[in-house]
C-alpha cells in the first residue's frame, strides 16, 4: 500500500489527456501515448479484460514505456488481477513513466429492465452453446480415463483374487474341520457319560460329574465372552474363527489384505464415478454411440 505522501509519480496531467467513452456497450479508452506523441485508443471487455491485461496491451502499442501502473484516488496500488469492470466504477490515476493521469470513469447509462432481461437471456443461451459444444467431449474423455483405470485396477486385483481364493478355500476347509471336530467330542462325551451311566456306574455317582461338566462348559463360555467382549453364538464364532485361519494363512504367503482392500474401494470408486458420469452421457450421446460402448 502506498500512502498519499508517498506518491508514485512525479507530475500529474489533467484528465482530459485520458478519456473513457462507451460503444457498443464496450468501454474505449483513449490516451496519449508518451513516445510515440499520438493519442490510441483501446476497447476492452469489462467482464473478461484485468488490470494487467490492459497495461500489457498500452506496453505493447508504445515501446519506449518502461513502467505502467494504475492507482485509486487514495493512492493505493490496483491490483493486476482487478477485473476492469471493477476500475472502471471510480475514479483511478494511471500512471506511465512518472506521469501520472487522472481518470474519470463516465457514469453508464441504466439500461432497461426490459434491456437487463435480454441480455441475461443472451448470457444464459451463450453458457448453454457452451455447454453443448465442450461438455459432451469432456465427458466422453474422462470417460476414457475411468475405463482405463478400471482396466489397471482389475490387472492388479486379478493375482490378489486368485490368492485370495486360495486362502479363503483353505480357511474354510480348517473351519469346517473344527466344526465336525467339535461335533465328533460332543458326541463321544455324550457316550462316555451314557456308559459311564449304565453299564459302569449308576446315577448317583455320574450325577455330580455331569452337574461339574456343565459348569465348566459355563465357564468356558464366560472366558470366551471376557477374551472377546462377545457372546458365544455359534454363526459369530465360526465366522471369527474363519477370519483367524484366513489371517494367519495370508500371513504365510504374504498376502498384502490392506493393499487389497484399498484396490477394492478404488475399484468401486470408480465404477460408480463411470456409473454417474455415463447418465447424462447417454442422455447426449446419438443411439449408434451408445450401443458402441455398451
Amino acid at each position: 500500500w502506498r500512502g498519499r505522501d508517498a506518491a508514485p509519480y512525479s507530475t500529474l496531467v489533467p484528465s482530459d489527456e485520458v478519456t473513457i467513452n462507451y460503444r457498443h456497450g464496450l468501454p474505449v479508452i483513449t490516451l496519449m501515448l508518451p513516445t510515440r506523441s499520438e493519442r490510441c485508443q483501446f476497447t476492452v471487455k469489462p467482464v473478461l479484460t484485468t488490470v494487467g491485461a490492459f497495461l500489457q496491451d498500452v506496453q505493447r502499442e508504445d515501446k519506449g514505456i518502461e513502467r505502467a501502473e494504475v492507482f485509486a484516488t487514495d493512492g493505493s496500488k490496483v491490483s493486476d488481477a482487478t477485473l476492469m469492470e471493477v476500475l472502471l466504477m471510480n475514479d483511478f490515476k494511471l500512471v506511465i513513466n512518472g506521469t501520472a493521469y487522472s481518470v474519470s470513469p463516465p457514469v453508464k447509462d441504466k439500461i432497461s429492465s426490459e434491456h437487463a432481461t435480454e441480455m441475461e437471456d443472451i448470457k444464459s443461451l451463450v453458457h448453454r452453446l457452451f455447454v453443448a459444444l465442450h461438455l459432451e467431449d469432456h465427458q466422453i474423455r474422462k470417460e476414457r480415463e475411468l475405463l482405463q483405470k478400471l482396466d489397471h485396477l482389475k490387472g492388479e486385483l486379478l493375482p490378489l483374487e486368485q490368492m485370495r481364493a486360495r486362502i479363503m478355500s483353505s480357511a474354510d476347509a480348517k473351519t469346517s474341520r473344527l466344526l465336525w471336530v467339535g461335533l465328533a467330542l460332543m458326541s463321544t462325551q455324550g457316550g462316555a457319560l451314557a456308559w459311564l451311566t449304565w453299564w459302569v456306574y449308576s446315577w448317583d455317582i455320574m450325577e455330580p460329574v455331569t452337574y461339574f461338566i456343565t459348569y465348566g462348559s459355563a465357564m468356558a463360555f464366560y472366558a470366551y465372552f471376557v477374551l472377546t467382549k462377545q457372546d458365544y453364538i455359534y454363526p459369530h464364532a465360526k465366522d471369527r474363527q474363519f477370519l483367524h485361519y484366513f489371517y494367519r494363512k495370508s500371513k504365510k504367503q504374504h498376502f498384502n489384505v490392506e493393499r487389497y482392500n484399498k484396490l477394492k474401494d478404488d475399484l468401486a470408486e470408480a465404477e460408480e464415478s463411470l456409473r454417474r458420469l455415463r447418465q447424462p452421457l447417454h442422455l447426449r450421446l446419438p443411439i449408434q454411440e451408445i450401443s458402441d460402448k455398451d
